[in-house]
This record gives C-alpha cells, sequence and structure tokens, in this order.
C-alpha cells in the first residue's frame, strides 16, 4: 500500500505520526449531548475534523404496519454524508459506501439496545456527516449511542467506537485520514466497556495473528477513552452545571 516515502512521513524515527500524536494517542474528541430540538434524543460529536450531527426518534409506529414485529422492536439506522463534508463536492444520492456504514451502524448498536422493550415501533437514527476525515463510523457511531442514552432509549450500554490501524508496520491508534490512505491496515472497532463486548470489528489490510491481537487491544483501549467522554457528556447535559 503506502511506499518507502508515505512510510517516512507517516512515522518518524521518534514514534511521532503525522498530526504530531503519539502511536497510542487519539485526535481531539468532543461529545455533546442534545442540541436538536425536535428530536427525542441527539448528539454531536468532534473527532479530530470529523463533524458529526446525531438526532434519534421513537420509539414510535411503525409505517407501513407490516414492516413492524410483534416480538420486538426494530432499529433504523441513516447514515449520510453532506455534499460538503468532503473537499470532492459528494453526490447527495446515497452511495454504497453509505448504505454499507448504515448497516454496520445498526449491527453494532442493536446488542446494546434493549428492542424488546417497545415491540411494534421502531427507533430512527439519522447520522449526519457535516465533516469528514477518517473514521467518521466509529465517531457516528459512539455519537449515535449517547443520542440514543439522551433520547431515554433502554440500552445494556453504550457502544464506543475507535480505529486502530498498522501505519509504517507499527500498531496506531485512531487511524487519520492520512493514515488511512497510506497506511498498511484500518481496524474500526465497537465496544461495549461495561459488558466487555464487542459489537463491531471490522478490518481493511493484512495483519500477522500477533498485529492482529495487538491491534484490538489498542483499539479496545481507545474505545475505553470514547467511553469516558460519552459519560461525560451526558452528565454534563443533566447534572453539570452548564448550561444548554
Amino acid at each position: 500500500m503506502g511506499g518507502q516515502d508515505a512510510t517516512m512521513v507517516l512515522l518518524d524515527e521518534n514514534g511521532i505520526r503525522c498530526d504530531g500524536r503519539k502511536i497510542d494517542e487519539p485526535r481531539r474528541i468532543m461529545i455533546k449531548a442534545g442540541g436538536l430540538k425536535n428530536a427525542d434524543g441527539s448528539a454531536y460529536i468532534e473527532f479530530g475534523d470529523n463533524k458529526i450531527l446525531v438526532g434519534v426518534f421513537g420509539p414510535r409506529d411503525v409505517h407501513p404496519k407490516h414492516m413492524s414485529d410483534t416480538d420486538t422492536g426494530i432499529l433504523r439506522v441513516r447514515y449520510h454524508m453532506e455534499p460538503f463534508s468532503v473537499s470532492d463536492r459528494k453526490n447527495p444520492a446515497p452511495s454504497r459506501r453509505e448504505i454499507e456504514i448504515s448497516k454496520v451502524i445498526k449491527e453494532a448498536l442493536e446488542p446494546a439496545v434493549m428492542l424488546e422493550k417497545f415491540p411494534r415501533t421502531a427507533v430512527d437514527v439519522f447520522i449526519e456527516v457535516l465533516q469528514a476525515d477518517g473514521g467518521t463510523r466509529c465517531a457516528a457511531l459512539s455519537a449515535a449511542s449517547v443520542a440514543l442514552a439522551d433520547a431515554g432509549i433502554p440500552m445494556r450500554d453504550m457502544v464506543a467506537a475507535c480505529a486502530s490501524g498498522k501505519v509504517a508496520d507499527t500498531i496506531v491508534l485512531d487511524v487519520n485520514n492520512e493514515e488511512d490512505q497510506a497506511g498498511q491496515a484500518d481496524m474500526p472497532i465497537g465496544y461495549m466497556p461495561s459488558l466487555e463486548k464487542i459489537t463491531l470489528l471490522q478490518l481493511d489490510g493484512v495483519l500477522s495473528p500477533e498485529e492482529y491481537k495487538k491491534c484490538v487491544e489498542v483499539g479496545v483501549n481507545g474505545c475505553k477513552i470514547v467511553y469516558e467522554l460519552q459519560k461525560k457528556a451526558l452528565n454534563d447535559k443533566y447534572f453539570g452545571t452548564k448550561s444548554d
């Protein structure tokens, strides 16, 4: 994938990455619960240069009715990148990638949400990527968890997400856009820290068994960092002294 030139730029001899971070250091993360008046729950996240807004609606009646499930609620997720979110203007129509990420996030959230508590209803999660900079699925998944909690949806735990990867033959935490393009592997991970359960694990690239194990370990540690910020966002809204 990345050649020697890319390797030299991506990681210097002191183990400092192209954006000045250490190998086990995430980008700057800011999460805010609430913000959308019309939604039942919402959240906003800045993860590096990613800026993502999530609105949750429901539980609400399913239309058409035959799509509902008499035994459980259903979760519907739409991940959408605004045309202005990337440098080359994106087609507003849903791309195959957006459809795939919508499905991935839905499947990562399902183990966390107690859908059986509200049969015949749907919970809709709308994810709008306002600015993209590598790792949007992890940032979106983390924000969606906070928005679901903000909506009062019963959950077993929040899903925190962070990607690890391999850059310049080194396992690193929170792969940025340049590293994603020129690096050797990218592993998005979703994790429920209280239950110690992984709900999302994807791998793009090639890793040895040892590297794979290390990558999972590094990614899970990143998820734990995100989890603390998710809890802080909810605490700030509901118990903090900050005014909304």
